[in-house]
This record gives structure tokens, sequence and C-alpha cells, in this order.
């Protein structure tokens, strides 16, 4: 390194970020790179944990990888699922009675579907199948979302939705993810599913996102929202801070 100028701290972390690439390197080796002490090296890779784009192994890092990977729905299930069932009670208080709602698919938005029988009158809109199964005999009103099946998640995307949902407004949209991060947003595996994300965002009064702490911090493969677009975020207790502090700072509502 250019011993003659003293990197800032978000230099290092960029060259650290760097150096990561797919492999783990040691605490050791980050400091001779960076020219800095390990104390040094230590504090940051604590920052970069926080953001949720590295973690901190013995005596190193390794850097976080995209959330490539998207689990068959029966797997999303049985993650975490006592985190998603809090995580619904605290969306169902967002919920008044006589309400229009979009309904996203994902488990967790599954678990607040099979809470709206607590809710009288509401009109349900949803592209997921799962969260209308549960909802076909709950006495609320209920519009299916047409487009192309989507099998891993389970819902109905791409830009056949257009036809309905350019059509309607919903007071309040509940959004599952594979992925969010404060740079890019909410983001997801395929292509058609963040199209039909983008457009009920834009169709929504109060945008309400449903993640689980694993989420957070991670990215994917197609952006389906950006930051600026949601109004509330809902997670549990692992929440990283840094995120934490800069979903505040922007004005989101961070339920806990």
């Amino acid at each position: 390194m250019d011993s003659k100028r003293k990197l800032l701290t978000p230099e290092r972390e960029e060259i650290i970020l760097a150096r990561l690439g797919e492999e783990a390197k040691t605490i050791t080796e980050l400091s001779l790179t960076l020219g800095v002490s390990e104390a040094t090296v230590r504090r940051d890779l604590l920052s970069l944990e926080e953001q949720g784009k590295v973690k901190r192994v013995h005596g190193g890092a390794v850097r976080v990888k995209f959330s490539e990977h998207e689990p068959v729905f029966k797997e999303k299930e049985s993650i975490k699922p006592e985190e998603k069932e809090r995580i619904a009670k605290l969306a169902l208080d967002l919920i008044n009675d006589k309400d229009t709602i979009f309904l996203d698919g994902g488990s967790t938005v599954l678990a607040l579907a099979k809470m709206l029988g607590a809710k009288k009158g509401l009109t349900v809109v949803t592209n997921s199948l799962m969260a209308a199964a549960e909802l076909m005999e709950s006495g609320h009103d209920l519009i299916i979302v047409g487009g192309k099946f989507r099998p891993l998640s389970r819902t109905l995307v791409g830009p056949l939705t257009s036809k309905i949902i350019e059509t309607l407004h919903v007071d309040k949209a509940f959004l599952g993810t594979i992925g969010f991060t404060i740079e890019d947003g909410i983001s997801t595996t395929d292509a058609d599913e963040a199209f039909t994300k983008e457009l009920i965002l834009k169709r929504a009064g109060k945008a309400i996102l449903l993640a689980d702490s694993s989420k957070l911090g991670k990215k994917s493969f197609a952006v389906s929202g950006a930051l600026s677009d949601i109004d509330v975020v809902i997670t549990d207790s692992g929440v990283p801070s840094a995120i934490a502090r800069d979903l505040r700072k922007n004005g989101i509502d961070l339920l806990v």
C-alpha cells in the first residue's frame, strides 16, 4: 500500500472486501495488505459484519455471498418458524378492519394470511396461491392476481400480473424477500417475481416488508424495490445494528 497517505475507513473496507473474494483471509494477512495494525483490521471487520457484508471466523473473516439459492417453499416454512410467527403478529397489528391489502408470496407473509380471521371485512389481493388457499373460506373479499405460475414460490408473476395490479390501489402491501440491503433495497432470485413486486409497490399506500434477520444484509439476483419504496420493515432481534440504524436514518419504521 502507499505509505504516504493514511487510508480512510471506507477505503480500507473496500480493499478488505476485494481481498476476501471467495476465500477467508486472516487478520494478519489483511493487516499486511493494508499496512495498518491488526487492531484496526479487527475494527474494520466488526463494522463490515454489522453491515452484513462479512462473517468473522477464528483469526479472520469471509465475505458474505449473495443469496443465489432460493429454497423450495416447504424448506422456507421450516426456517426460523418462531421468528416468522412473531413477525406476522406484529404485521397483523398494522391491519384495520375493512382495509384493502396485498399479500406477496413467501412463508412469513403466509403466516400473516393464516391470522387474518381476526380481522373483519378485508379485501385481500394476492399473487400467492398458498395465501389464496388459506383465505378461500375466510369471508374476506379475495382477488387473485393472474400471471405466470412460479412453482418455487407458488406465486403468479410476470408481465401478465400488470393487467390487474395496474387497475387497483391497496392500503397496505405486505411483502416477503430473499435479500435486502440498504444500498439496493429488496431483491429476489427471479426477474418475473421482481417485476410483480415493483408493480405492487407503485399501487400501495404503504409498503411493509416482512423479513427475518437472515435476509438482511444479503443481495439476490433481481432488485425488486428500492429502499425509498418501503415504509415499514418488520424483523426479529437478530437485525444487524448498522442496518437498524440506517433504516431509521432513512425514515423507515423498524418493528422488531
